[in-house]
């Protein structure tokens, strides 16, 4: 709980004491000091040593001594000491100003850190020294105090003894590695800087290194930065002295968050990024998946982004427009629609910021679980509705107007399809200019599809009995079939008359004689027997007889 009390008081007095010192120290050059030491106002002599491990406990004030009477001012900074260009210490430097009087002998100053044991220095004048500065003011600085860039630092001045009040509490913030000073100096923020140059058509980046900690290994790799940067490949090393300071990285995607990393080979070294393609978020929208038995689209983002994802249906004019309740919030989580019709007009959207992008992933119809089938034949259309799944739809009639994207409906109906069934749409009335509404009902997300008809069709009445397509199909069965048969029975009839011709002139060049005679016994007269190439197959052909009066049909007479 203790511990737990002091952070909060560091906290809170960080937000309200530390905050304008330590801004102004992030840009300005830092004082140099060439040692640490304690230095007391002149005449006054003062003593350091190092503050007890359990301080005694604090006494009873006199009257009239308090924190703002014996605390004139006190200042924090950081001073930097050096042993070479690159091998510069921080130091927590503290001025304190003291009212003196005959009950304070020395100032103690302590000093806490995150995870560190307090660290206490105890500042005694002597005696004699007392005398002569006793109410006035005197001052102690000390700079011996060792801090790290950007460290958090708890400071709290007592008097000696400790009185019971008399204590002053502020807490300070370093100077960190985005200070020029400390980046140039100081081994903690020596990064090295990064430039680079993109090689596109090899998928290359050569990088070159410059301003690195001097006598120490570098390194490079390419990393996707998120809450820390996770590497792609194997690092490349650049050894220490090595006159070309450069490596080649290559690389798959210029995805957004894909980094250069360097660092040097020192504990706890601090790491330089650059991120070549930081603007490249159309990068970012590949990746997505369809499942076709859940019927779910899915995508996640290589890259932490925030973005708005929406599912939309893509017109022919390129506008995409947002299906309803289809939209969702995205950071690094991935993101997933259920029950989604895969047509080829269903798309995805991706907003980030004020830009949009389109993707289709089933615009190669891949996935196409439906569609619509018109077959011609004879200048007619025959329209059916395919499913490669079992699936209900809803099917409307509707006008379309001249330059008008949208359907005005004139009758909706439920179709439900069988998988790899075809289904007859009933097109009642006359359908010339309009067109079908069909948009499939057994799924939460799904496109809207028109299909305009480029025929003029009608229909009988339902009360007909037979639908229009099947008044057309009996027509064009009908009509071939009387012109066949009306044709047969014309060349029958000439057949027919072309023969009695033949006999009838073959009989007046024989003069009307009988070449041979045979009696029929059903029939008391003579016929006139004409041998014929039937004769050869053991029948005669036997013509009308103009004198018995009959006037039947040649007959074929078996012997």
């Amino acid at each position: 709980m203790g511990n737990m009390f002091l952070w909060v008081a560091l906290l809170m007095s960080h937000c309200f004491w530390g905050l304008s010192g330590a801004a102004a120290e992030q840009s300005s050059e830092l004082e140099r000091i060439e040692k640490c030491g304690t230095r007391c106002s002149q005449d006054l002599q003062c003593k350091t040593k190092r503050g007890a491990w359990f301080p005694p406990p604090c006494q009873d004030p006199a009257q009239g001594l308090n924190s703002s009477s014996v605390f004139a001012k006190i200042s924090l900074s950081t001073v930097m000491s050096c042993e070479g260009r690159q091998k510069c210490s921080l130091h927590l430097q503290i001025k304190t100003a003291v009212h003196l009087t005959e009950s304070i002998h020395g100032v103690s100053i302590c000093t806490v850190t995150a995870g560190m044991m307090s660290n206490c220095q105890m500042f005694t004048f002597t005696k004699a020294s007392r005398g002569r500065m006793s109410g006035r003011k005197v001052e102690v600085e000390n700079n011996c105090f060792d801090i790290s860039p950007s460290q958090h630092v708890q400071v709290t001045v007592k008097t000696v003894p400790s009185y019971c009040g008399v204590t002053w509490t502020s807490t300070y913030e370093a100077p960190g590695c985005i200070n020029k000073d400390l980046r140039q100096h100081v081994p903690e923020c020596i990064t090295g800087k990064l430039s680079y140059d993109v090689k596109p058509e090899r998928k290359e980046l050569s990088v070159r290194v410059t301003d690195m900690l001097e006598d120490y290994d570098y390194f490079l790799r390419l990393c996707r930065n998120d809450f820390i940067c996770k590497g792609t490949g194997a690092e490349t090393k650049i050894k220490k002295g090595d006159p070309v300071m450069s490596a080649t990285l290559p690389y798959s995607r210029p995805l957004p968050c894909l980094c250069i990393e360097g660092w040097s080979l020192l504990t706890d070294a601090p790491r330089v990024q650059v991120c070549p393609f930081k603007d490249r978020l159309e990068e970012l929208w590949f990746g997505i998946n369809f499942d076709p038995l859940e019927e779910t689209l899915s995508w996640e983002p290589e890259c932490q982004v925030s973005a708005v994802v929406a599912l939309c249906q893509k017109r022919d004019d390129g506008v995409c427009l947002d299906l309803p309740h289809a939209s969702q919030k995205v950071s690094r989580e991935k993101i997933t629609f259920a029950k989604v019709d895969p047509h080829p007009q269903l798309c995805m959207k991706f907003t980030a910021g004020p830009q949009s992008w389109v993707k289709c992933p089933f615009a190669d119809a891949t996935f196409k679980a439906w569609e619509v089938v018109v077959t011609r034949q004879q200048g007619q259309e025959d329209v059916k509705m395919l499913s490669r799944i079992t699936a209900t739809f809803s099917v409307g009639q509707c006008v379309k107007s001249e330059g008008s994207t949208g359907c005005q409906i004139t009758d909706t109906h439920t179709m439900h399809v069988e998988k790899n069934k075809p289904v007859d749409f009933k097109l009642e009335g006359e359908m010339c200019n309009s067109c079908l509404e069909v948009k499939r009902l057994d799924v939460k997300f799904a496109a809207t599809v028109i299909h305009c008809l480029e025929q003029c069709q009608s229909s009988s009445p339902p009360s007909a009995g037979f639908s229009r397509r099947a008044s057309l199909d009996w027509t064009w069965v009908v009509v071939p079939a009387s012109v066949c048969l009306s044709g047969i029975i014309i060349i029958t009839l000439l057949l027919n008359l072309l023969l009695t011709v033949y006999q009838r002139r073959k009989q007046n060049m024989n003069g009307g004689c009988i070449s041979e005679k045979q009696i029929d016994p059903a029939f008391d007269c003579v016929v006139p027997v004409l041998p014929t190439k039937s004769a050869l197959h053991g029948g005669v052909l036997v013509p009308d007889s103009p004198q018995c009066g009959n006037n039947e049909k040649a007959n074929l007479i078996s012997h």
